[in-house]
């Protein structure tokens, strides 16, 4: 090997390992924001949006959305909101991706809170589907209540 061949495999050896550690030294949220732009472009492709027709809907631009869409950037809650509009799919589920809300506290988000706090319902329709839940939650709850191997008795 010539000495400037020596000297280029070298130079290349060096960034390699320079790129390597910039590699370990992601920060910890790295992943979630890339799953997080994974997600969006999935939920885009899925119906069937281009990244313009996403991005005016959502209203951020379109490189802001590209890069979000592949993790270079952290979009704030407010983007995310606006994003979850356009692609039709809860702002929680973006807010855990991003690391904005713990799994667990979605958890606890529950359906009444969820009814009582939506402005597109009137009172009674949030009466209804209040009842209508009630009742299920209290059926399945005698449905657990009772033993496995309790078959109801013929007459």
């Amino acid at each position: 090997m010539t000495s400037i061949t020596q000297a280029r495999s070298l130079h290349l050896l060096a960034i390699a390992s320079t790129m390597d550690a910039m590699d370990s030294k992601r920060p910890p949220f790295a992943d979630r924001i890339d799953s997080l732009g994974e997600f969006i472009a999935g939920q885009r492709r899925t119906a069937e949006m281009s990244l313009r027709q996403l991005a005016a809907k959502a209203g951020v631009s379109n490189p802001y959305l590209s890069q979000i869409e592949r993790g270079l950037r952290k979009p704030s809650a407010e983007v995310l909101q606006q994003l979850a509009k356009a692609l039709r799919v809860s702002a929680e589920s973006l807010y855990v991706r991003a690391g904005i809300l713990d799994e667990n506290e979605l958890k606890s988000f529950d359906v009444e809170t969820a009814v009582r706090t939506d402005s597109a319902l009137n009172e009674r329709q949030k009466r209804v589907l209040l009842d209508v839940y009630a009742s299920f939650v209290k059926e399945n709850a005698q449905a657990q209540e009772e033993p496995a191997d309790h078959e109801p008795k013929e007459k």
